[in-house]
């Protein structure tokens, strides 16, 4: 009875430090194995001298490699520390130079946005009206729709150092109180965007100030009393707008 205490003991060692520290060595394992056969058989057998002596023997034996094995264990054990403590060093590390690497992405995406916008051109004293065109050539301000032969739209892009130099194309939308688009009513389409509009015109575009006008090419017919919406664009950028009211 106490040998098989002493063996039931000795393998219930062995399964708490292989389980609580959740190792699969093969030599410890194999060495609960020859623990738990022996347990088998003296449980099986028949107790006298000359078995308890040989049993006794093989006690000894396995609680003297214990010591070497439950070392292994040890050992064993604190590497695994050792990995997991690296492990988790480096995903630290990862983890702070992939939120470096994203905050860099969300700076550049930023920096991207105001090169852009400080690479737009924009303008100013946009100034709209009726006009009538004389034989001439000549032209004259109206405010009476039924007299109006077109809408035109003056206006000043400003100097940008930054901008891109050369031409660009300049599009006018001129937008009547029936709320119809007047001109060609053409159209350019974007990657997100669709754009109508009355007609369009080409400047050469050198970085200082550049005085545009431009006509709508209007019809007859659609020069009716009310109030004109008119937005200026420099491709699918509006860069400016203001209102009309004609009799």
């Amino acid at each position: 009875v106490e040998i098989q205490k002493e063996l039931a003991d000795l393998s219930d060692e062995y399964n708490e430090i292989i389980t609580e520290n959740e190792l699969k060595d093969e030599e410890l394992i194999e060495a609960k194995s020859r623990i738990d056969e022996l347990l088998v058989e003296v449980e099986k057998s028949k107790a006298n001298i000359g078995l308890i002596q040989r049993y006794r023997a093989q006690i000894n034996q396995l609680q003297a490699e214990r010591k070497v094995m439950f070392a292994r264990a040890d050992s064993l054990v604190k590497a695994n520390e050792r990995l997991m403590a690296e492990r988790d060093s480096t995903t630290v590390a990862l983890f702070d130079s992939q939120r470096k690497i994203d905050s860099l992405s969300l700076d550049n995406i930023e920096l991207s946005k105001r090169i852009g916008k400080a690479m737009l051109v924009t303008a100013r004293n946009l100034t709209a009206n009726a006009i009538i065109i004389r034989r001439s050539g000549k032209i004259v301000e109206t405010k009476r729709s039924s007299r109006a032969d077109d809408i035109q739209a003056c206006f000043t892009l400003n100097a940008n150092s930054v901008a891109s130099e050369g031409e660009r194309i300049i599009y006018v939308q001129v937008v009547n109180p029936m709320n119809n688009i007047l001109g060609k009513q053409e159209v350019i389409q974007g990657e997100n965007q669709v754009l109508f509009y009355s007609k369009s015109i080409n400047v050469y575009y050198e970085n200082d100030d550049l005085d545009v006008c431009i006509l709508a090419d209007a019809d007859e017919e659609d020069l009716i009393s009310g109030r004109y919406v008119i937005n200026i664009f420099d491709g699918l950028e509006q860069i400016g707008t203001t209102t009309i009211e004609l009799r």
